[in-house]
């Protein structure tokens, strides 16, 4: 059985056990399982992208960008924080290393993050995997909100709601005024900007193509946080202009069968992963060793 397929079977068991006390999670996160990649078709591979256009300078772009005043929610943006150790922390870690580890394989920079309902964490995912991505030295992200339809990340992250990939799709704004930048360095951010009716048509214009294509070299990934895949095709349409997909369900909520639909809205796109969220701190693997590190280091003190 795939790790893929252990996940799902793992979210369904986890849905049916009831919690008698009823009792909330400690926080509403976790990543359990990540991988199997999709297999790579023989030959060589070229690295997806284009050049920036003619008169785009990478730097002069990024000088140009925004910087506005962020105010990250403590209690979900788990990077922006001063405790290395806050529960999740180490699991995003973890999802870090195992995607650069699908990266050794093959070329994987322009990360699609969906789920196969709403409320299942793809914002919460698709924002903190980004802030431990440019916490490595040296390494950039660009977080794009594409979820036109219900944006979140510009709320995760307390940053200006617009102008965004919105008003870029419909031409009325340019990269340099819808690209922000926080007190997080080297996280960059395209909030969703207006929200319209005609979301699926802007997406699947060749302007959001080329603006992935322009941005592509000026970023060692670009994170885009997408609609559901279930409900509508958004999520469906972004993924031939990506390189990966990540599948985000959640512990205790999402029923298989969603999950299998929305996995068979990609097939044949390259599925690196899914992420099990909703984890309590009692039922995290990691969590478990942190304290019983903690608890020995107090014994040898």
């Amino acid at each position: 059985m795939s790790r893929i397929h252990e996940a799902l079977k793992k979210a369904e068991q986890e849905r049916a056990m009831s919690q008698p006390d009823g009792r909330a999670e400690t926080v509403s996160v976790v990543l359990e399982t990540l991988t199997e990649a999709a297999a790579v078709s023989a030959g060589p591979t070229a690295m997806a992208g284009a050049a920036p256009a003619a008169g785009l300078n990478s730097e002069s772009l990024l000088a140009r960008s925004r910087e506005t005043r962020w105010s990250p929610d403590p209690q979900t943006m788990l990077f922006f924080g001063s405790d290395e150790h806050a529960f999740g922390t180490e699991e995003f870690r973890t999802l870090r290393s195992r995607l650069y580890h699908v990266r050794e394989q093959k070329p994987l920079s322009k990360l699609l993050v969906t789920s196969a309902l709403p409320k299942e964490g793809k914002s919460f995912t698709a924002a903190n995997l980004a802030q431990v991505i440019v916490r490595q030295h040296g390494r950039r992200a660009l977080l794009i909100d594409a979820d036109l339809r219900n944006p979140q990340l510009h709320n995760l992250l307390g940053a200006d709601p617009g102008p965004g990939l919105s008003e870029y799709l419909r031409g009325e704004a340019d990269e340099s005024s819808i690209l922000q930048r926080g007190p997080m360095e080297n996280l960059f951010l395209i909030p969703a900007g207006r929200v319209g009716t005609n979301a699926a048509e802007l997406l699947s214009s060749g302007r959001m193509k080329s603006l992935l294509n322009r941005l592509e070299p000026m970023f060692d990934w670009i994170i885009i946080d997408t609609p559901p895949a279930v409900p509508v095709s958004d999520a469906a349409i972004l993924a031939k202009d990506c390189d990966g997909i990540l599948l985000v369900v959640r512990s205790n909520s999402t029923p298989t069968d969603a999950a299998r639909r929305a996995r068979n809205e990609f097939a044949g796109r390259n599925l690196v992963g899914v992420v099990l969220n909703g984890i309590t701190p009692d039922q995290s693997p990691y969590m478990q060793y942190y304290y019983l590190a903690k608890s020995n280091s107090e014994l040898n003190n």
